[in-house]
């Protein structure tokens, strides 16, 4: 499904100011287009609008069959015909060709250049001559590495990019024949080729491979032939009965074939490597990767034949990231990563988008409302020419890379648009006689030409549309030149300027609440993020602006899952996130009254604010907002009331209003200990404490500890990293430091607080310095050991517990308030202490000891000394220390 928007993604429009009718035309980098007319290539500097400059012209060898620009290596490709003969030549440094008469250098590949003749090289335009053992068909260079691929019937050669360094001062591009990938029965009709993955296309098949360049098994550098247990083996036998067996009055037709991943291997297409060059070790192809295999059978149930039916527009989209690297010869280059890569091609009425990294999936099919004729594809969109329109599509690939890039992207911190998302049309713009398109940067070039073909094409025949080794591989010469055509520039606009235009489109459907709205923001959202992806063509003032749109449509998504009542509410969360909007800012936004007045609170809002309430945000709402959180959670969801009741967001909240709220749900089953827990708190908070106190009784101490574990934030809340004390848990500690004691050792049983959190509770809520420890910690450590806590942490505590007992008998200081547990308790409720000995009695019985906090201090060191004195020979020094200590009192 394809969905249509009316959108004006075409911004400004100029001529090219050509001589001769282009044959062909291709341009690459920031601002190179090249036009071939005849025998000759025009270059043109593109830098802005209605800025489309003449640089410099060269004659070629013949007429111009095919061109390739490579932005690395900043050099020309063509294929080239003389006498029905087929020459391939890469122009080098034409940048410095500044007339048409200046001297050219003309040398084959590979040759080698004194240094006496680096300054004739260095200030000339070169030409490479390539020569192959076949005829060229197709070319196409890696626009990362700059490499050279070359198609050739029943084979593909690669030839590699590299530099010759003549002295400290220069180097010479060059190229090096590197690798021959033989493939049986496909002639390329156009190839693609992008850091090892090679694609290529005849009339009815697609065939998409992986160059890899890591020896398995220790093949040898020759690259012998890649043999594979294929079931299909005798697939090409059949193939050669097949064409027997097609005469005048027979077609055979085969069959269509989708082959993903590893099963593209059994297509029955053999492909062989052979190794031919000197490369370096880590750029060398050992064996091949089948990724997919597409054939498609022609339309048979007309009796007319004709060229609709055969593929076109094969191209590999790669997005990367960059990272500048400093080459030797002081150069800088720009090494990019893949992040990752699509293929497209095109039936006349449909095309395919694949992503070929990792895994090989269908992304999108786009259906045309028009036959097509040729399709570019760009990060941002898919340019599509029909014989009268120029289509422009959204693609799904930022979509697919972010997944890429990180693939825990959808999560309750970050979300992405999905990939299966419908695409859709956002402009059908009328365009006489459009004939061919070509991209680069954000340029679309397009020739039209206003008069019909005067020279029709001789109608094939059917048997050679259907049959592998059909004319496919043979290039047609260009009709004779015709008057009314034109070279158009059309530039696309600014990303930020076509967002605005999508997100004041979708207020159309803002009030009507439909699916329509989000899809069209999350086409907005993608084509932002697309652009993001592209850092390297951005200014830092584009870039930082496209930051701010990116965050805007976060808060726009989030708006939309907020207020839409869809399986997909949860989403609100992560745009939210990804906005930067605080939270009272979100709720400033939201859409709280309906059109019939009533108040209804969808999932998403509901979601969004419950979760950003218990994460703990360092915010504050304002009275009125926290009153309207509690409305809004009474009405949806009453069971979390008193968890958003509890969270440090809500601190100025009304405690009558709370307290109103919650006066409602003591009937409404919900767990009554912690309802109550929540109106001791607010009565607290109120100064009732005569509320407080029959809140606290109404349930025994063991209940009140299990409230405390359903909702630590009663006790303890987390404010810019710092652990705070509750004013709850301040007016416990000093009336009921059992229950607080008990409390935090449930928190810490049931994971919901760790063990240095406590000891930093105790110590903030006591008001006491790190070096002081107060006695309701010492307590806490005493009920750990009742407890039974892991064995791990038991030497921890007994050293904990021995150096407060010594630091105390040393310091003659006693507990700053009363012990919750005495030497005798301990021994009655804990297996790690025992029976005092004799020897101690006689100690504490001493007139000078007759201080009772002294006698307990002594006791229990005692205790846990002589019974666990094998946990820690730091415990007996300390026990040592500790007796000279009460033998000097």
């Amino acid at each position: 499904m394809v969905q249509l928007y009316n959108l004006h993604p075409f911004g400004s429009q100029q001529v090219v100011p050509c001589k001769l009718e282009p044959e062909r035309f291709c341009g690459g980098g920031r601002d190179a287009l090249f036009v071939a007319a005849g025998c000759k290539v025009e270059a043109f500097a593109v830098t802005g609008q209605e800025l489309c400059q003449p640089r410099c012209a060269f004659s070629t060898l013949g007429r111009v069959l095919c061109l390739a620009y490579s932005e690395a290596g900043d050099y020309l490709a063509a294929i080239e015909e003389k006498n029905k003969a087929t020459f391939l030549r890469a122009y080098v440094n034409w940048r410095s060709k500044r007339t048409e008469n200046c001297r050219v250098c003309i040398r084959m590949v590979g040759h080698n250049v004194e240094a006496p003749f680096s300054d004739t090289y260095k200030d000339q335009m070169s030409i490479i001559e390539i020569p192959l053992s076949e005829a060229p068909l197709c070319i196409s260079c890696c626009p990362v590495k700059g490499d050279l691929l070359v198609g050739c019937t029943n084979k593909l050669v690669l030839f590699s990019l590299k530099y010759q360094i003549i002295n400290e001062e220069f180097s010479m591009l060059d190229f090096e024949r590197s690798l021959i990938i033989h493939i049986d029965n496909i002639i390329p009709v156009e190839i693609s080729f992008c850091v090892g993955y090679v694609a290529l296309m005849s009339d009815l098949e697609v065939l998409i491979l992986k160059l890899e360049s890591d020896p398995k098994n220790g093949e040898s550098v020759n690259h012998q032939p890649h043999k594979t247990d294929n079931p299909m083996k005798q697939t090409e036998g059949v193939r050669h009965e097949t064409l027997q067996l097609e005469s005048d009055d027979f077609v055979i037709c085969q069959k269509p074939m989708e082959l993903l991943g590893e099963k593209s291997s059994q297509s029955g297409v053999s492909v062989t490597l052979e190794s031919t060059g000197l490369a370096d070790e880590k750029t060398k192809y050992y064996h091949v990767q089948h990724l997919l295999y597409k054939r498609f059978a022609p339309d048979i149930s007309f009796c007319v034949f004709s060229d609709d039916v055969k593929l076109h527009s094969l191209q590999l989209l790669p997005i990367y990231q960059t990272g500048s690297l400093t080459s030797g010869r002081k150069k800088l280059s720009q090494e990019k990563e893949l992040l990752s890569l699509f293929c497209f091609f095109s039936l006349p009425h449909v095309g395919y988008l694949y992503m070929v990294v990792k895994s090989v999936e269908l992304m999108s099919v786009y259906q045309y409302p028009e036959k097509s004729q040729q399709a570019v594809l760009t990060p941002q969109f898919l340019h599509v020419i029909a014989s009268n329109n120029l289509q422009c599509f959204t693609v799904r690939c930022s979509a697919a890379a972010a997944r890429e890039e990180d693939p825990y992207v959808d999560t309750t911190l970050k979300a992405c648009p999905p990939v299966s998302m419908d695409v859709c049309a956002l402009r059908i713009q009328l365009f006489i006689g459009l004939k061919s398109i070509c991209h680069f940067k954000n340029h679309l070039i397009l020739l039209t030409k206003a008069d019909p073909e005067a020279i029709p094409e001789r109608r094939e025949s059917p048997k050679r549309l259907l049959s592998r080794k059909g004319t496919s591989g043979k290039l047609k010469t260009p009709p004779v030149a015709e008057a009314g055509w034109n070279l158009y520039i059309v530039d696309t606009i600014s990303p930020v300027q076509l967002y605005k235009e999508m997100v004041d489109y979708s207020n159309t459907y803002k009030t009507a609440k439909t699916q329509s709205c989000i899809h069209l923001l999350s086409e907005a959202h993608l084509l932002v993020r697309a652009a993001l992806m592209d850092a390297n063509q951005l200014e830092p003032g584009e870039k930082a602006e496209l930051l701010e749109a990116f965050k805007e449509s976060c808060g726009h998504l989030g708006d939309c899952y907020s207020r839409l009542d869809t399986q997909h509410s949860h989403l609100a969360l992560p745009y939210y996130k990804m906005s930067g909007l605080s939270m009272a800012e979100v709720l400033t936004r939201a859409d709280w009254v309906l059109e019939d007045g009533s108040q209804k609170y969808e999932r998403g809002l509901i979601f969004y604010i419950n979760h950003s309430l218990y994460e703990n945000l360092d915010e504050e709402l304002s009275e009125e907002l926290a009153a309207k959180v509690v409305q809004m959670f009474h009405v949806a969801e009453p069971k979390q009331l008193p968890h958003i009741l509890c969270s440090p967001s809500m601190k100025n909240i009304n405690p009558l209003t709370a307290m109103s709220y919650l006066s409602k749900l003591d009937t409404s089953g919900f767990s009554s200990i912690l309802v109550t827990l929540t109106k001791a708190a607010m009565a607290l908070k109120m100064g009732d404490l005569d509320m407080h106190r029959n809140e606290m009784k109404s349930h025994p101490e063991m209940k009140l500890v299990c409230g405390f574990i359903l909702e630590p934030r009663l006790l303890i809340q987390q404010r810019k990293g710092q652990i705070v004390p509750t004013e709850l848990a301040a007016h416990l500690k000093d009336t009921q430091p059992g229950l607080l004691v008990a409390s935090v050792l449930g928190l810490q049983k049931n994971n919901k607080i760790g063990i240095e959190e406590a000891d930093s509770f105790f110590k903030v809520l006591c008001g006491k310095d790190e070096d002081i420890i107060p006695q309701l910690l010492v307590d806490l450590w005493e009920a750990q050991l009742v407890a039974g806590l892991p064995d791990v942490v038991l030497q921890e505590l007994f050293f904990k517990l021995t150096s407060q007992y010594i630091w105390r008998l040393s310091k003659r200081q006693p507990p700053d308030t009363i012990p919750l547990r005495t030497s005798e308790d301990l021994i009655n409720a804990c297996s790690h202490y025992g029976l005092i000995y004799p020897w101690v009695n006689v100690l504490i019985s001493s007139d000078s000891l007759a201080d009772k906090s002294y006698t307990e201090d002594l006791s229990k060191l005692q205790l846990p000394l002589f019974h666990s004195w094998s946990h820690s020979w730091k415990i007996i020094s300390l026990a040592s220390v500790s007796m000279f200590c009460v033998r000097h009192v």
